[in-house]
């Protein structure tokens, strides 16, 4: 009997105890929400296909729109909503300046089409000069376009006296840009290694390195001393122009007087007919 009772008080409390359970309302579960995450406005812009050497024409196969963030459009860029058609109105420009692929298209380094090829990649108060080379006076003929050089002078001396005519050799131009070989503007990139033996190089100059260069070779010759490309960053160095002087006596002592220098060749002759 006792046990009988003990079984059902276990029975009840176990059925009150579940309906206690199932009794109470459920509780809430939170939801945490994921961040909205925000779109960003795109635009297309014009890029370059492949990469697009310096000197080349513009291809309407060289170039396609990308989708670009308008956060990220600069000013330069081209975007199809402003020039639609810029695809077909660009093709046929001269490049500049070189493009990587993927890079997008600037106005600033092209060139309309139809103009000059070479006053094109002149940057701003430069001028192109060529001067004549051989392969003894241009390393072998290693120099290529767009290497650096430095441009050597040599001259005859006059003989003065009894002292006999001298060679002389001086550097009249530092770091200087070669802008083409003969009529190549570019190395064959299929063959970096090739040996371009040419008979004019144009180098780039300023207005004042221009009128240096013409006198010096009218006056000698001159070779083309090919610079190192870790040399590339090295500020640029002005080679002092020597005046040209001669020594006049005065009252038993000789002076140091500077001449222009064209009667500079005439002073040297005067001294050379002197008895």
């Amino acid at each position: 009997m006792i046990r009988a009772l003990i079984f059902a008080a276990a029975l009840g409390s176990g059925g009150l105890a579940a309906w206690i359970t199932f009794a109470q309302p459920d509780t809430p579960v939170r939801v945490e929400q994921a961040p909205e995450i925000a779109r960003i406005a795109m635009s297309e812009v014009l890029v370059a296909s492949a990469e697009i050497g310096q000197g080349r024409l513009l291809e309407e196969t060289s170039m396609r729109w990308q989708s670009w963030p308008e956060g990220a459009v600069s000013a330069g860029f081209i975007t199809r909503a402003s020039q639609p058609d810029a695809i077909e109105t660009l093709a046929g420009s001269l490049v500049k300046s070189q493009f990587q692929e993927s890079e997008p298209i600037r106005s600033d380094k092209l060139a309309p089409a139809g103009t000059g090829y070479m006053s094109a990649l002149l940057p701003a108060g430069k001028r192109a000069v060529a001067v004549r080379v051989s392969a003894e006076n241009t390393a072998g003929g290693f120099v290529l376009p767009n290497d650096r050089v430095d441009v050597v002078h040599t001259y005859t001396r006059p003989s003065v006296g009894t002292e006999p005519p001298q060679s002389v050799s001086r550097a009249i131009l530092r770091n200087v840009r070669v802008l083409a070989v003969d009529q190549s503007r570019n190395a064959d990139p299929a063959n970096p290694q090739q040996v371009v033996v040419g008979r004019t190089a144009t180098l780039e100059l300023d207005i004042q390195q221009v009128e240096q260069i013409t006198a010096a070779e009218a006056s000698g010759t001159l070779s083309l001393a090919l610079r190192s490309a870790a040399d590339l960053n090295e500020p640029k160095l002005a080679v002092k122009r020597r005046e040209p002087t001669v020594g006049v006596y005065r009252d038993g002592k000789m002076e140091v007087v500077k001449v222009a220098p064209h009667t500079a060749g005439s002073l040297w002759r005067a001294r050379q007919s002197s008895p």
